[in-house]
């Protein structure tokens, strides 16, 4: 059931790392992360996180997702589990010193998501690729209907 609705999971699950990533606190990211992640992904997306923040630390957020949109996957089951290799696009604004940028990343990565403690959670995260050449760029708007 899940493998056929992995185009829906999959950015929803993402959307909530991108939440924790965009949180100020230690407890609040690994709180964030654990709600979606689990074991081998949980730790890896956590110390990406704080390693990112040990200039230092951030005052505020400074990153607003507008939209995660699936570009490639290939999807596999293996049991529960589902394995996806996964690029999408991240369209959204980041702050630096009271200005915002647009940034519009693709990554890739193969994960692993499985039922844990009754929830889907990411339980590997293997990033492969970070494409920024489109940092900045325009894009056109989701039609709406």
């Amino acid at each position: 059931e899940a493998r056929g609705d992995f185009w829906r999971l999959t950015p929803a699950l993402l959307l909530v790392v991108y939440d924790a990533f965009g949180q100020t606190q230690e407890d609040a990211i690994y709180d964030t992360l654990a709600s979606v992640t689990h074991g081998d992904a949980l730790e890896y997306l956590y110390l990406e996180r704080v390693g990112a923040m040990a200039g230092g630390g951030l005052e505020e957020a400074d990153q607003t997702i507008h939209e995660i949109k699936l570009l490639d996957t290939d999807v596999a089951s293996d049991g529960a589990k589902l394995e996806i290799d996964a690029s999408w696009q991240v369209i959204g604004t980041v702050g630096h010193a009271e200005h915002l940028q647009v940034r519009g990343n693709t990554y890739s990565a193969d994960l692993s998501v499985a039922p844990v403690d009754g929830a889907w959670r990411i339980t590997n995260f293997d990033l492969l690729e970070v494409n920024r050449d489109a940092t900045g760029e325009m894009f056109p708007a989701p039609q709406t209907n």
